[in-house]
């Protein structure tokens, strides 16, 4: 036992100086930086960010040089760091209405305070391969943007002012902290939001996706995307004020739905609501289609039984680095219970095989 064990750990030392080797790849090509990683594959940092829970592009990089490209094991990484660090307080709630936007568009209203800020988007590219950038091509000079205002309004205020859209509940009360405590049935808004937001990009694209083709009846517009940088702000018992820590980049993102009204409820539209980390503008917007799908009971809808309303088949499945850990899990030795099973089939076999003799007999 104590060679089979020497062995194995032998065998398992190669194997993370062959991946070493792998990570590296050809020596004669530059090796790629931190720095590169964090500027020129931000889209993958701001995944692994948001899915980590845990803002920090630099650490986003490494792990993601860390891990090969692979994100799933990027944000696995990340994760782990994160249970290192100590906790010395929280911040405030960020207020995305004094958001410095990067890009801010609306399917709902053509015209809004503030304007249409296409941003920096593959939204009007002809998806088309651009073999100039395999040949270092020079990067193309941005026009000059304009300041934007100090502060942009939410666009759903427009319809609240006209009363045609639900009230955004206000609710001062602390929400549990999922990246502290597991996550329990029933799962408040609030709480089904934190999960959501670190939740698989596939996973939760497919849950909206589902409700657009009728699972769910979940017929949205986008009532504003809005993607940009917010001040963190902190009170500091000793001062007896806030005072502003660093900023974030985030990507918000409210849907206005059709809603016929129910038996507590008038017609209107009612919200669906994302926001995660970084420019993950895909994200954030099935975010907020699931969450509109998940709202049915308290809205005093008709669960359909579609799967994006069922909040335990949602939440308990949204996880990347859970359902990694437990499918992965099985390429691990078994050696004892394959072989315990093994036994149990040529046993029925023999049984079998014993009892068509018999009857053959007879």
């Amino acid at each position: 036992m104590y060679v089979a064990v020497k062995g194995g750990e032998r065998a398992i030392e190669s194997a993370h100086a062959w991946l070493a080797e792998e990570r590296r790849g050809d020596t004669s090509v530059a090796e790629l930086s931190i720095a590169q990683i964090r500027e020129q594959l931000s889209l993958a940092v701001n995944r692994v960010m948001a899915e980590g829970s845990l803002y920090d592009p630099d650490l986003a990089a490494l792990a993601i040089k860390q891990a090969r490209g692979d994100l799933i094991e990027a944000i696995f990484l990340i994760r782990a760091y994160r249970t290192t660090l100590p906790r010395f307080g929280a911040s405030n709630p960020v207020d995305t209405g004094a958001m410095a936007c990067d890009r801010r568009i609306s399917a709902t209203f053509k015209d809004l305070p503030g304007g249409q800020v296409l941003g920096p988007t593959f939204d009007y590219t002809h998806r088309l391969l651009d073999f100039t950038l395999a040949a270092n091509g020079e990067v193309p000079e941005a026009p000059t943007r304009s300041a934007a205002p100090a502060d942009v309004p939410h666009v759903t205020e427009f319809l609240n002012q006209e009363g045609l859209i639900e009230e955004a509940p206000l609710d001062d009360t602390t929400p549990p902290d999922l990246t502290r405590e597991p996550l329990e049935m029933p799962a408040e808004r609030a709480l089904r939001l934190q999960a959501l937001t670190r939740a698989d990009e596939g996973f939760t694209l497919g849950m909206a996706y589902s409700t657009q083709r009728g699972y769910g009846r979940n017929h949205a517009f986008v009532g504003e995307l809005r993607i940009g940088a917010v001040p963190v702000e902190m009170e500091i018992p000793e001062l007896g004020f806030a005072v502003e820590i660093g900023e974030v980049t985030l990507t918000e993102c409210e849907t206005v739905n059709q809603f016929k009204g129910s038996k507590t409820e008038p017609p209107q539209f009612t919200r669906g609501y994302g926001l995660v980390f970084g420019q993950t503008e895909r994200k954030a917007i099935s975010m907020a289609l699931v969450d509109r799908a998940l709202r049915w009971e308290e809205l005093g809808e008709d669960n359909e039984g579609a799967p994006a309303q069922d909040a335990e088949f949602v939440l308990y499945h949204a996880d990347n680095i859970q359902a990694t850990g437990f499918l992965e899990h099985i390429k691990l030795p078994h050696y004892v219970d394959f072989q315990s099973e093994l036994e149990l089939v040529r046993k029925l076999r023999r049984e079998a095989g014993a009892d068509q003799m018999q009857e053959a007999a007879e």
